[in-house]
């Protein structure tokens, strides 16, 4: 349901060189998805506004890149109060345009912020390395310098979180910065910018663009970007590696992600019901940690899909912002549907429908769906190996952990996994053989440690560096090497001989 015509819709600007613009052009509409009504509209980037963009960050690049680290980390600690302080109205904006749970969206706005507050250390973290007497009287040093223009596209699930893993790093480590959020979720950006410009930035280091495929193009084939990172599905990580890869950039693409949860049968089955209950219909699913498959091993199989099912069905689900809900909508109209349509295919293939999502009491407006459980799931059914993103939990059935872990083993997305045990020796054996980038033990989502790299492996990530943590500071800077010779007046020139090193 749309908002009245009579009504003038509010224009989410961009951000170009320290200022909001509200360009004229294509646009797309910005719901809220607890009552499906548009809210306000988006303008769609063209390659020449992106272009505008690149080039006020490639004009303020000189300044920053030779701004001294503390003085970056300065401004860094500046910001970093500002989104504390803010921390409950941006939870509401990314409750107004994602739709979940206001402490569901705070608690994701407190995991961005520890990544700026890791930021803030970037003095330390961009110290190189010395050794003296490399060579006879020649000493050797490394540096770690900015990589220029960097550009990220994130997804609409975490419209904070997920850019803070990127733009403070980067900035940080005196790049400067093009940011182009999802365009379903777009007002959280522009208010960060308002707040980093408040903290001091200097115009042009950040910036924030809208729109479509044209948009991410427009970045992606630019000759001014040096480095992008992505978050979002396999098909568009892959796009994004392929088309940056050719022109050389760098680029960090986390991809989908199909998570397993192991349940063993000597396992605190009420303790592993309740966290997958979290891990599975949090934020109704659309998060690339969200628990969507959980392996039964052995007799763990009946007593826990009995206690799964009884805990999806006592979720309340509701408008993110009304207390006492857990799950809100998911964020569209289109998505909802699409997701109704994998629990469809889901009885067509023969899996035990426990709970059905669809039959659930949901409001009426908005874009809610219930929780699903479905049991006897096999890995040839497509509930198992789609994507689907939404309140859908799986359970499979194995006989061993050997068993479980090769199934998990199979599966081409490699983000997070858990395993729920009792026993050292099998978390132990989970933890080493296992083939995925993020590991829980008796933790449903290895949630993102900003001082600890986030990100997965195989189809999960196109790329050789993960987010955050000290693997930022090593895709937004490159090292260079220094080698030195100060010889005495004594010591004879070395002439064309290269120095003996040794």
């Amino acid at each position: 349901m749309n908002k009245p015509a009579d009504l003038k819709l509010e224009t989410v600007p961009v951000w170009i060189n320290g200022k909001p613009l509200a360009p004229a052009g294509r646009s797309g509409e910005v719901f809220n998805p607890a009552t499906g009504q548009v809210t306000r509209r988006v303008p769609f980037c063209d390659a020449s506004l992106v272009d505008k963009a690149v080039k006020a960050a490639a004009a303020a690049l000189p300044a920053w890149r030779d701004t001294p680290p503390l003085r970056r980390a300065r401004v860094l600690q500046n910001f970093l109060e500002l989104l504390k302080k803010n921390q409950r109205a941006l939870g509401t904006i990314v409750t107004q345009e994602h739709g979940k749970t206001l402490p569901d969206a705070m608690g994701s706005v407190q995991r961005g912020i520890e990544v700026v507050e890791f930021a803030c250390g970037i003095p330390h973290l961009l110290k190189g390395e010395y050794a003296e007497n490399a060579g006879t009287q020649v000493d050797t040093h490394s540096l770690r310098q900015p990589v220029g223009v960097c550009a990220g596209i994130t997804p609409f699930n975490f419209p904070v979180m997920v850019p803070l893993w990127m733009f403070p790093m980067a900035i940080a480590c005196g790049n400067t910065f093009v940011l182009k959020p999802s365009e379903k979720v777009p007002s959280a950006s522009i208010r960060m910018a308002e707040l980093f410009k408040e903290a001091g930035l200097p115009d042009g280091v950040f910036n924030v663009v809208h729109g479509d495929k044209e948009a991410v193009d427009a970045l992606l084939l630019h000759e001014g970007i040096s480095a992008v990172s992505f978050v979002g599905s396999t098909p568009i990580a892959k796009y994004i590696y392929e088309t940056c890869a050719k022109t050389g950039k760098r680029v960090q693409a986390l991809g989908g992600a199909k998570n397993h949860a192991v349940v063993l049968p000597d396992a605190d089955l009420e303790f592993a019901a309740d966290a997958l209950t979290g891990a599975a219909y949090g934020s109704a699913g659309e998060r690339c940690m969200a628990i969507s498959a959980v392996v039964a091993v052995g007799a763990a199989g009946d007593p826990l899909v009995n206690l799964l099912e009884r805990k999806a069905k006592a979720i309340k689900v509701g408008a993110g912002h009304t207390e006492g809900v857990d799950m809100g909508p998911l964020v569209t109209g289109p998505h909802r549907e699409k997701v109704a349509g994998h629990i469809e295919a889901g009885v067509k293939e023969g899996a035990k429908l426990v709970v059905d999502g669809r039959a659930s009491s949901v409001p009426k407006q908005g874009f809610f769906l219930g929780t699903t459980l479905f049991d006897h799931v096999t890995p040839e059914m497509s509930i198992y190996r789609d994507e689907i993103f939404g309140p859908v939990l799986v359970v499979l059935r194995a006989s061993t952990l050997e068993e479980a872990i090769a199934l998990v083993n199979r599966n081409p997305y490699a983000n997070g996994t858990a395993i729920f045990t009792e026993s050292g020796g099998a978390a132990r054996r989970f933890g080493n053989e296992i083939q995925v980038g993020m590991v829980g033990i008796n933790v449903p989502i290895p949630v993102p440690v900003a001082y600890f790299s986030f990100g997965g492996w195989k189809n999960s990530l196109f790329g050789d560096l993960h987010v955050h943590g000290v693997e930022a500071v090593k895709f937004y800077t490159r090292t260079k090497v220094i080698t030195t010779r100060w010889p005495h007046q004594d010591t004879p020139a070395p002439g064309f001989n290269m120095p003996t090193l040794g």
